[in-house]
């Protein structure tokens, strides 16, 4: 060892004890006074003043001395102190020095020490050897060393498909969506391994210095999970497709959906389609027709004034024109060129090239990219953002309402419980009369027919159940008032302009824009609507 922590020793004479304090050198740590007064007090030497041992120890260089009292009659051995750490997998010897007549310590002593304590695993003989050989004092050594448990390794499934759902079609270099290389759906074919299962790898336990077992951290397990028109391995850590198609991941479950193809359009040749999996639409979707699918929907035309409804993701390739009759639901994200006089509503995004006189929501963020980007009319309304490039126009005409800062579902509801509070509270009011008449004439003691008393006593029920409702709605819509005040992230962004006639909603602050402005975000800071430069 390079450094040398300070030491001390007892010297037995005939005129007493003295003590003899060492300096440490090469940047040893110094003695402590605590360490030394436990020392001497254990031994029985006390005829010291404090004060004279803090200056010994405080001293920089030389060998420093100390009266401690008579002789005690015992010469001291070589001896060592053990402290085992609070894991129980490290034991520290710290070892002092004989005093002028006394014994040192031998490797088996040492070792009967350590038992003494208990400590009888991992016992490092080269470090008791490294002791003994440079026997440095005052210094801790670390004579014993459990083994430590090796932590099991958790499983793990790697999956050969697209499982995020949040993943954004790609884009040309013009901005606009690339429907030939679209990555948002993940499609399978037949014979294509879907996920590999890597088994968990299970630990070691330790083992202390004591002898006790120290467990590791246990291993997590898991097991391939999937539904129909899949072949599980018979080692069971692989699955494959038995089906051409596209493959989504719910809940850790993989699941394949074969594909329901039409051809051509979806007309009169063909009437409404409905299909638990996938569906792939080669032409267009005509007006008064409708399209269910539980899982995606592709169309490769254009969509009318159709229904269209899809538990996955909907991709129209060239656009929707509801001509204000058609609507669009997807409970996962919506991909279009265009929308037009259509009511959209999607619960993850949707991306599009413009937006006209539609009504058109959003759970995540509205996107309208591409060479032109514009929304022109209508409602649009976005949970966190909508981004677009124009917004409004310069010659006027219908007016644009963009709503961001909570989901477009509970904004909707939001609305419908302010309405529904008012009506409560105007139906109650119109009760209340009735009910107050009749207290009085109870009081008065005048008669009452049974059907008069029937008649009130449904008045009264009515009465207690809009109170009921009443303050029921109260609730919830202070709780959603509340939910639109916290909507602090969310902003409108124009990377062209906006123009007159565009009103701005975050959460519950709206803002008119009166005059055309470019490059700018609207953002709500300390409740109100601010703008800044993109």
């Amino acid at each position: 060892m390079g450094n040398k922590n300070g030491y001390f020793k007892l010297d037995v004479g005939d005129m007493g004890v003295v003590l003899y304090i060492y300096p440490p050198e090469d940047g040893g740590k110094p003695l402590e006074a605590k360490e030394v007064l436990v020392y001497l007090e254990r031994r029985g030497y006390g005829s010291f003043d404090r004060g004279e041992l803090n200056r010994a120890l405080s001293a920089k260089e030389g060998e420093q001395r100390l009266y401690v009292g008579e002789w005690n009659g015992y010469e001291e051995n070589e001896s060592m102190e053990v402290n085992v750490s609070m894991d129980k997998m490290l034991a520290f010897c710290r070892f002092y020095p004989p005093s002028n007549k006394g014994k040192q310590m031998t490797e088996e002593a040492i070792v009967m020490g350590l038992e003494s304590h208990k400590v009888i695993m991992g016992i490092r003989k080269e470090e008791i050897l490294k002791f003994l050989k440079e026997r440095q004092y005052c210094t801790d050594y670390v004579l014993a060393k459990g083994t430590p448990p090796v932590n099991g390794k958790d499983a793990k499934i790697e999956y050969f498909f697209n499982t995020n759902l949040n993943l954004r079609p790609k884009k040309n270099p013009d901005g606009t969506v690339d429907y030939h290389d679209l990555n948002t759906i993940s499609h399978v074919e037949e014979g294509q391994m879907l996920a590999k299962l890597h088994p968990a790898v299970p630990g070691k336990p330790g083992i202390d210095v004591y002898g006790g077992d120290v467990n590791g951290r246990q291993e997590k397990n898991l097991k391939l999970e999937f539904g129909n028109n899949i072949t599980l391995s018979e080692d069971q850590t692989e699955i494959y497709s038995d089906v051409t198609g596209h493959a989504s991941l719910v809940n850790r479950k993989v699941f394949v959906a074969n594909v329901f193809e039409v051809p051509a359009d979806v007309d009169n040749t063909t009437g409404d389609v409905s299909y638990d999996g996938n569906v792939n639409i080669k032409g267009n979707v005509k007006s008064g027709f409708s399209v269910r699918a539980k899982g995606d929907i592709v169309i490769d035309g254009v969509v009318e004034a159709a229904y269209l409804s899809a538990g996955g993701q909907i991709i129209v390739k060239r656009g929707i024109n509801g001509m204000g009759k058609g609507k669009v639901e997807s409970k996962s994200n919506i991909i279009t060129k265009f929308i037009e006089n259509s009511i959209v509503v999607a619960g993850g995004f949707i991306e599009t090239g413009s937006i006209l006189h539609s009504r058109v929501s959003a759970g995540m963020d509205i996107r309208v990219s591409g060479k032109r980007g514009f929304v022109n009319g209508g409602v649009i309304r976005a949970g966190s953002l909508v981004e677009a490039q124009t917004i409004g126009s310069a010659m006027g005409g219908a007016n644009t309402s963009v709503e961001v800062g909570v989901d477009p579902k509970v904004k909707e509801r939001y609305e419908s419980l302010q309405e529904r509070v008012a009506q409560l509270q105007k139906e109650i009011s119109q009760l209340r009369p009735a009910l107050v008449n009749f207290q009085e004439r109870l009081q008065r003691k005048e008669q009452i027919s049974p059907e008069r008393m029937k008649q009130v006593q449904g008045i009264a029920k009515s009465f207690k159940e809009k109170q009921q409702e009443l303050a029921a709605s109260r609730l919830e819509y202070q709780e959603l008032h509340e939910q639109l005040q916290m909507s602090h992230s969310a902003k409108v962004a124009v990377k062209g302009s906006i123009y007159p006639g565009v009103s701005i909603t975050i959460s519950d602050v709206s803002m008119n824009i009166k005059s055309e402005r470019s490059f700018s975000k609207f953002v709500k800071d300390r409740g109100e609507i601010v703008v800044r430069s993109l």
